[in-house]
């Protein structure tokens, strides 16, 4: 099972690796938010990953994990330390070459009868997702960085009303989840679950409907708030999304694509407790995750894949639900703090695009390509 040059984990490797010929060191080594870690640590840290899961617990080869585990395993050492002990970018180069050569030595001669993990292709599908979740995070990083340098940003002027277009949902009864080899943990078991009928929007909410939403004095008004949410927003003095910064007549918004299309662009850079104000201001609700998922497999939901959409629920786990192939993916976060997010985002690899993935985020995390979709 060696990484082809064509193979998929070839390519997220690449892609990987990638993101150190962009930016200078000392970027490279910035932590670009209290949230995120440096790029340089994300590069080697998925490289460090697929060896733990194949050497070391496959294997029992712990060669490279000894010498790397303290810096590459998150509970391990805190973000703020990790940029003084990270190699350079050369030398991570290097380093994750060597690794992703030792790594495919192993690939070649693992069969499921060598450990459970590798049976159906487990393991594989497991590490692939795991690239791909860091490659969207790493661009969360470099979208940070870029914003901190005012890299990239184009005009906004023109607010809209709450767009009313919206489908109806019917009632039925649906099968939830993932029950293929590629699902996580809490994603599982699929189970089914009664929906009511309910209206969900045709589209997610536009960065120019957003901008009416501010125009209406949204950010200032209490009673579109949670009260958790109102005094986040006070002590904080959050007045727009995350990446938009006023200008003479407007906004300027980090925006990569065509600025004819911003507008109608849906909005993102906002946290949980904004997609709820935006929701009331507009009459109307986040979806459940549920309700959400029902949507898409019922082919309800269109223009999904552009930002992530925040959900009415707190994650939690689904009845019968196992962690595995580890306590720390998913279980710390059934606290009550964290919420859905679902579909995907413009920066989103295949490997996560599924109808039954569940993304979750604390309510203040406004760095993620998330935005919202209203229901009724």
């Amino acid at each position: 099972m060696t990484a082809q040059p064509d193979s998929r984990l070839a390519i997220l490797r690449q892609t990987s690796q990638a993101m150190l010929d962009a930016r200078d060191e000392a970027a490279l080594r910035r932590q670009p938010r209290p949230e995120l870690s440096p790029l340089l640590w994300h590069v080697g840290h998925v490289f460090f990953v697929e060896n733990y899961w194949l050497a070391e617990r496959v294997f029992g080869d712990t060669s490279v994990t000894d010498r790397w585990r303290r810096l590459y395993f998150p509970e391990a050492c805190d973000k703020q330390a990790r940029s003084a002990r990270l190699p350079g970018p050369d030398s991570m180069r290097r380093w994750t070459a060597e690794i992703a050569a030792i790594n495919d030595r192993y690939w070649a001669h693992a069969t499921p009868e060598h450990h459970d993990l590798l049976r159906n292709g487990y393991l594989h599908a497991f590490i692939c997702q795991h690239y791909a979740q860091h490659i969207e995070t790493m661009r969360m990083a470099a979208a940070q960085l870029d914003l901190a340098s005012d890299d990239g940003a184009a005009a906004l002027d023109v607010a809209e009303p709450v767009c009313n277009r919206r489908v109806s949902v019917p009632s039925r009864r649906v099968r939830l989840g993932t029950d293929s080899i590629d699902a996580y943990d809490n994603e599982k078991p699929t189970h089914e679950r009664d929906v009511e009928r309910f209206d969900i929007a045709g589209a997610p909410v536009s960065n120019a409907e957003w901008l009416g939403f501010m125009n209406a004095g949204g950010y200032d008004r209490h009673e579109f708030w949670d009260d958790d949410g109102w005094r986040w927003r006070c002590r904080h003095g959050i007045e727009h999304p995350q990446h938009w910064r006023p200008a003479e007549n407007g906004w300027r918004i980090a925006w990569r694509g065509d600025p004819a299309t911003l507008a109608e662009a849906p909005v993102h850079g906002i946290g949980w407790y904004e997609a709820r104000a935006f929701a009331r201001y507009a009459q109307a609700r986040l979806p459940t995750e549920h309700e959400w998922e029902a949507a898409v497999r019922a082919d309800k939901i269109a223009a999904a894949g552009q930002v992530w959409e925040w959900c009415d629920n707190a994650f939690k786990p689904y009845p019968g639900f196992t962690a595995f192939p580890y306590d720390g993916y998913s279980k710390p976060w059934f606290d009550g703090h964290h919420y859905v997010a679902r579909g995907s985002s413009r920066h989103t690899e295949p490997e996560i695009k599924r109808a039954g993935f569940r993304n979750f985020y604390p309510p203040t995390h406004r760095h993620v390509f998330a935005g919202l979709r209203l229901a009724w």
